[in-house]
C-alpha cells in the first residue's frame, strides 16, 4: 500500500511518478523498497489520469448510495442522471479490465495482495 502511496503523494505535489521519485519517496519513509514492484507500479500508472481515478471512485459510492436509496434517476434537468450513468459504465469497464488482468496474472492486486 505504500507504493500506492508513495505515488499520490508525487501526484499531490505535481511531481512525476517515475521509478526515481517514487524509490525516493519510499526511501524516506523508510520503506525496504522492492525494484520490481516499484518499475510495476510506475507502468501501470503510465496512462492512468490519477485526478480521474479519485474522482471517479470518489463519485461511485454516491451514486451506489442514490440508486440503492430508491431515488429517481433524473435531476433537476431531466437529463437521466447521465453522471450516475457515466459512473456505472466506468465502473464496469474498470471491472472488465480487472478480470483481464486477474486472468493474466497481472495487475496491482498481484503486486500488492
Amino acid at each position: 500500500m505504500e507504493y500506492v502511496y508513495a505515488a499520490l503523494i508525487l501526484n499531490e505535489t505535481g511531481e512525476e511518478i517515475n521509478e526515481d521519485n517514487v524509490t525516493a519517496v519510499l526511501e524516506a519513509a523508510g520503506v525496504d523498497v522492492e525494484q520490481s514492484r516499484v518499475k510495476a507500479l510506475v507502468a501501470a500508472l503510465e496512462d492512468v489520469d490519477i485526478e480521474e481515478a479519485i474522482d471517479t471512485a470518489a463519485a461511485a459510492p454516491a451514486a451506489g448510495g442514490a440508486a440503492a436509496g430508491g431515488s429517481s434517476d433524473t435531476d433537476e434537468d431531466g437529463d437521466g442522471g447521465e453522471e450516475a450513468e457515466a459512473a456505472e459504465e466506468e465502473e464496469a469497464a474498470e471491472e472488465e479490465d480487472e478480470e483481464d488482468e486477474e486472468a493474466s496474472g497481472e495487475g496491482l492486486g498481484e503486486l500488492f495482495g
